[in-house]
């Protein structure tokens, strides 16, 4: 079913959703947040935007352009009644198809910025599937991997550029091999922590096209207090 939410934390902010489908997470909201963010930035791509939660958030920091690219009909029609209701349409613009196949016909180095919340999982004999066509595209990795972004990325990126992107901590050696075999050196890392105590289940990274070694690890980020709230920090990325 259709409805229209608030998009999390963001009360002037409106996101068409449908609850069949799959709906944005956190990571969403973190990302965006994390990705660094210049005054010179004058174009930005979103790899697989969904119903477009990151270009929403994106453009509550910067006046660059923005582009999201969505590969399923459904959820790209999502995007676009997002865009519309929020009047973005001079910022926002959104896509549908295979950026596998549009960044072949796109010009190279025509991007500041390229953010990802790409699919999580591997997929293989044991991968437990959904039932659910959208969720099974949004999970695993049918029609995008982790090779497919760094590629898209290297052409697209100019030099300098920044590529970020949410995924899980297990991905971690597997992401900094593929973004150093596309000349992105990875400058910017933060492990995200559901409660105290608890194991990391978040990863950011941030990357630049052609940039020097030297990577910060950044302080960890508690996302839930004990009784389930929301942490002051999180609230931060609210304000």
């Amino acid at each position: 079913m259709e409805v229209i939410n608030f998009l999390l934390g963001y009360n002037d902010l409106r996101i068409v959703q449908d609850s069949d489908m799959f709906c944005f997470s956190l990571d969403s909201v973190l990302l965006p947040q994390f990705v660094t963010i210049n005054l010179k930035e004058k174009k930005i791509l979103d790899i697989g935007c969904g119903n477009a939660p990151m270009p929403l958030i994106l453009s509550t920091r910067t006046k660059a352009k923005i582009t999201g690219v969505e590969i399923q009909k459904e959820i790209f029609e999502l995007a676009k009644k997002t865009i519309e209701i929020n009047n973005k349409k001079d910022q926002i613009e959104i896509i549908h198809g295979d950026i596998k196949e549009l960044y072949k016909d796109w010009e190279s180095d025509c991007f500041d910025v390229i953010v990802c919340n790409p699919p999580f999982f591997k997929l293989n004999k044991h991968s437990r599937l959904n039932i659910s066509d959208q969720r099974k595209l949004a999970r695993h990795e049918i029609t995008l991997k982790l090779e497919d972004i760094m590629i898209v990325s290297k052409k697209l990126l100019k030099n300098n550029g920044t590529l970020a992107i949410v995924h899980r901590p297990e991905r971690l050696i597997d992401i900094i091999t593929l973004m150093r075999e596309n000349n992105i050196e990875p400058k910017k890392i933060q492990f995200v922590y559901p409660k105290v105590g608890c194991e990391a289940n978040i990863l950011l990274i941030e990357g630049r096209k052609n940039g020097k070694p030297g990577l910060k690890i950044l302080h960890p980020l508690i996302t839930h207090n004990n009784d389930g709230s929301y942490s002051d920090e999180i609230k931060k990325y609210f304000e």
